[in-house]
């Protein structure tokens, strides 16, 4: 892993800088990730519908422009992740990718698989539900130009990064591991709750599938972990990813 100097620097609309090439830019649910090189740039999930202005602005703010986004990698099909999609690309050229199994959910030809919640899910998914439409299911139909299936690599500007299959939250969710600089964006299959704790991502389809693909994450031992929902951690992400998963095997 490269050693590169960290900062965490927060632009005027709230774009943080997590590495030179790495920005963060939160929501109420569903963060988005940017990954910065002279080529051009890749976002990683795009929120809620009509979340499009503030990540250009979020852009803009870095000193780039939003038709310099090159791929933007959906790594599930719920609508905060997915919203926005439309907006993206009607900025430029850009590719959409999302895992294999998802896709066709993305592009409106059949229908998301809903959560089997645990009870202790079960009033926080009435919240979160209330506070975004009533759904937390796949938005309106978006294009996807890549199929991503496991171990499938993208190009960053010379960096490679790999994708990773990590089913349970949704049957397609991937993951994209940048192995060079020790960071991982997870999605929706690991979270951290308010108090810090990382813990396993909560809606799954299957949560013992979940659970292996947690375990596949920690095996990846990355130094940055980027979730969806809750800060990333920016330092040891491997060990706070091991810890939670031995708190649910426990």
């Amino acid at each position: 892993m490269s050693a590169v100097p960290r900062s965490n620097a927060t632009s005027p609309v709230g774009m943080t800088r997590l590495l030179p090439s790495l920005c963060f830019l939160r929501f109420p649910v569903g963060h988005v990730y940017l990954w910065l090189d002279d080529d051009g740039l890749t976002l990683v999930d795009c929120g809620v519908a009509g979340s499009g202005a503030r990540i250009a602005a979020g852009i803009r703010s870095l000193g780039r422009d939003p038709a310099d986004v090159r791929q933007l990698v959906l790594t599930h099909f719920h609508h905060d992740h997915v919203g926005a999609a439309n907006e993206i690309a009607a900025w430029g050229d850009i590719t959409i990718c999302a895992h294999r199994e998802d896709a066709p959910v993305i592009r409106g030809e059949v229908p998301g698989a809903p959560p089997v919640l645990l009870d202790w899910e079960r009033p926080i998914f009435a919240q979160v539900t209330a506070a975004t439409g009533g759904t937390i299911g796949s938005a309106a139909p978006v294009r996807v130009d890549r199929e991503l299936d496991d171990g499938d690599t993208l190009d960053l500007g010379g960096q490679y990064a790999q994708a990773v299959a990590v089913p349970g939250h949704t049957p397609g969710s991937v993951a994209l591991h940048l192995p060079d600089h020790g960071v991982l964006f997870t999605g929706d299959t690991v979270a951290r709750a308010p108090d810090g704790q990382v813990i396993l991502g909560a809606f799954n389809i299957d949560h013992a599938t979940a659970l292996d693909s947690l375990r596949r994450q920690a095996d990846l031992n990355p130094e940055i972990a980027c979730f969806g929902h809750g800060d990333p951690v920016t330092a040891d992400a491997g060990t706070a990813l091991r810890h939670a998963l031995a708190r649910h095997l426990h």
